[in-house]
């Protein structure tokens, strides 16, 4: 296998197109890295000016070749100077930013024409459009949708039997039909999934994209095969494209060495203290997207001050959101931080025992590697999957308890409270710590250099390419 491999390793020039959102270009950057550390690879990352300083700080001293393309200017509804979908005013204006992407084609193909012929593609699901150009051009994309291979074949077990449209209620239980394990509610999915004749704009564009990626030559799938088998093996026997489990991309970077964290930030000298006192610490954070109610601010702030436990939480929200006087109350045991952090970092330091996350994939996979228990609150996008995942699946964490029990309900300060205490103090946290840590190894063996599942499938996507183009 290896030698096949090295015998197409000559030269291969790969374009990278991630879509304008953190969540979607830490992954493919991340990929970037994997793809470097192959001899003879040359990697294309296109990127828009305002997220290309995000780009170029996570690539340093590679080979990498980072190409701008403007963002297009005047799109009605979209604020001037607004390139990322964390900078919009509101989650509702992801159908008109995502369309606005297609002005950007004639550019992107005049730069195709001058750049090294490529020899495949990898973009974001969402910049549908992109199929075009690889078709025009003669290589092959394959689509990345930084989701798991669970969320993709639930949720096409799901659509193809139109299941959502049976239930009475949004909560009520609804059985799998390939998989009758798994129950789910169709408040488990977003609109337009759940409309029961859908159409208008955010339905055209999720078809748009959905079909560009069934034409696609395969998709690139942030997870490891030993993760979940069963998922990625009915995917690529009943579904098109092919998965292909590069993951955890997080694992690809090099890592970090003491030097190049010069003066240790704040937050890690804090949990450094808390490391010597022998305390263990809740991480808090849910992500860049997710807007979530003054009410249910306060709730949260109450829910971990009541619960005694240590934590850091990373939340944009000011201080008087989070209740009068909360940040002052709790300094001992608890740290409020409003800068950008390197999550993975802090899940990695020993002292964090639980993470209070919101399910996003890239968080959910750090979580893992890191060898960290989850307390699922699952916002928005396929997280609500993503929690069923964790708990009911791969049973590395538990979930928060809304006060009507359904998937998307409120939750008060007493059920965080509760659920807090016992993911990092109960029966049911050890559980999923020991749970846990078993797939942090299970991640690593993954992405072993040659000897890993995840790598060996790269380097057969490679192969199986270049002997095409021989």
């Amino acid at each position: 296998m290896g030698s096949v491999a090295s015998h197409h390793h000559q030269s291969i020039h790969v374009v990278l197109f991630p879509y304008m959102s953190k969540g979607h270009i830490i992954p493919i950057l991340h990929f970037a890295q994997l793809l470097l550390r192959r001899p003879g690879t040359n990697v294309t990352l296109f990127t828009t000016p305002a997220n290309r300083p995000l780009v170029e700080k996570s690539l340093p001293n590679t080979t990498a070749c980072i190409v701008d393309i403007p963002f297009p200017e005047f799109v009605p509804e979209i604020p001037a100077g607004v390139e990322s979908t964390d900078k919009l005013p509101s989650m509702s204006l992801f159908v008109p930013f995502t369309r606005a992407t297609k002005l950007m084609q004639p550019e992107f193909e005049r730069l195709l024409e001058i750049l090294p012929p490529v020899s495949f593609m990898v973009s974001d699901g969402f910049l549908w459009w992109t199929l075009e150009s690889a078709t025009k051009f003669g290589f092959p994309r394959f689509a990345f949708y930084g989701m798991n291979n669970y969320a993709m074949a639930v949720s096409r077990s799901v659509g193809i039997n139109r299941l959502l449209s049976g239930p009475e209620s949004d909560d009520e239980l609804i059985t799998v039909s390939e998989f009758p394990w798994i129950k789910v509610t169709r408040k488990d999915f977003n609109p337009p999934f759940t409309d029961p004749e859908p159409k208008g704009p955010l339905f055209e564009l999720t078809m748009e994209q959905a079909v560009s990626a069934s034409n696609s030559y395969g998709m690139i799938v942030n997870s490891f095969y030993e993760l979940e088998p069963v998922f990625v093996d009915f995917w690529n026997r009943e579904a098109k494209p092919k998965a292909w489990c590069v993951g955890p991309l997080c694992l690809a970077g090099p890592p970090k060495t003491e030097s190049q964290t010069h003066p240790k930030p704040a937050w890690i000298q804090w949990l450094d203290k808390k490391l010597d006192q022998g305390s263990s610490v809740l991480y808090v954070a849910f992500g860049s997207q997710a807007e979530i109610s003054s009410e249910q601010l306060k709730e949260i702030a109450d829910g971990l001050e009541e619960s005694k436990v240590n934590f850091l939480w990373v939340t944009r929200n000011k201080e008087s959101e989070l209740g009068d006087g909360f940040e002052e109350r709790v300094k001992e045991r608890g740290i409020v931080v409003r800068d950008w952090v390197d999550q993975k970092e802090i899940l990695m330091h020993k002292s964090i025992q639980g993470f209070l996350s919101h399910c996003g994939w890239n968080s959910v996979l750090e979580s893992i590697c890191a060898g960290v228990p989850i307390l699922a609150w699952p916002m928005l996008a396929e997280q609500p999957l993503n929690a069923r995942m964790i708990v009911e699946e791969i049973k590395v964490g538990l979930r928060v308890e809304t006060c009507d029990g359904s998937v998307r309900g409120f939750v008060k300060w007493q059920g965080l409270q509760k659920t807090v205490k016992e993911l990092m103090e109960g029966e049911t946290g050890m559980e999923a710590r020991k749970k846990v840590k078993e797939l942090s190894e299970m991640a690593k063996n993954a992405m072993e250099e040659n000897e890993g599942s995840s790598w060996r499938s790269l380097d057969m996507l490679i192969s199986e390419i270049t002997c095409k183009g021989d």
